[in-house]
């Protein structure tokens, strides 16, 4: 049995991304909220962020948004958000996210999604958490990252366990599978 009520999503706010990447950004929002799954975000209506919120709010789900207080200012809040919390910057920002999920997605996205989801894995590896982590390699977009974890380890600057410590998926139905049957996802060893 699992227990997992709630995802916290790391993905780009950029509108001038290709729109294959967005639509499988609504397609995971579609998923949460078929399978009643609470959407924690980043808060934004704008790129892949604006599209997953939208839609989980297509199946009737719930959207949390956490949107630090600086971005109020930019006008890209998603409105519509079942619960918006506006935090006092960054860190304040990344630390909600993390107490109100049970496991992180990552669809692609920029030095910001790649900074929250390293920030997980290096909880996972400090066992700080052991909640999941799972990539969505949307057309190979991770897979130099891949590369780069298997130089860390093949170079020694890393343990393999590091290799155990993620999950990278085609799609959005097989992140939320591994997620959903696994549980917490892969243990921390």
């Amino acid at each position: 049995m699992n227990n997992i009520q709630s995802i916290c999503v790391f993905c780009a706010s950029s509108e001038s991304v290709d729109d294959l990447f967005k639509n499988v950004a609504l397609e995971l929002g579609r998923e949460l909220g078929r399978r009643g799954i609470d959407l924690v975000y980043g808060g934004a209506s704008i790129g892949l962020m604006g599209c997953v919120a939208r839609g989980v709010h297509e199946e009737k789900g719930k959207v949390v948004g956490v949107l630090p207080e600086f971005f109020k200012t930019k006008d890209i809040e998603y409105s519509e958000a079942d619960e918006l919390i506006v935090t006092r910057d960054m860190r304040e920002r990344k630390a909600v996210m993390d107490q109100r999920s049970d496991a992180f997605i990552v669809l692609p996205g920029g030095i910001g999604t790649l900074e929250e989801a390293m920030e997980i894995l290096s909880m996972r590896q400090l066992r700080l958490t052991d909640k999941p982590l799972v990539f969505i390699n949307t057309q190979g977009f991770y897979d130099g990252l891949r590369a780069t974890f298997e130089e860390m380890v093949d170079l020694k600057f890393a343990k393999p366990n590091i290799m155990d410590m993620y999950e990278m998926v085609p799609d959005p139905q097989s992140a939320l599978d591994y997620l959903l049957t696994t549980g917490r996802g892969a243990s921390v060893q």
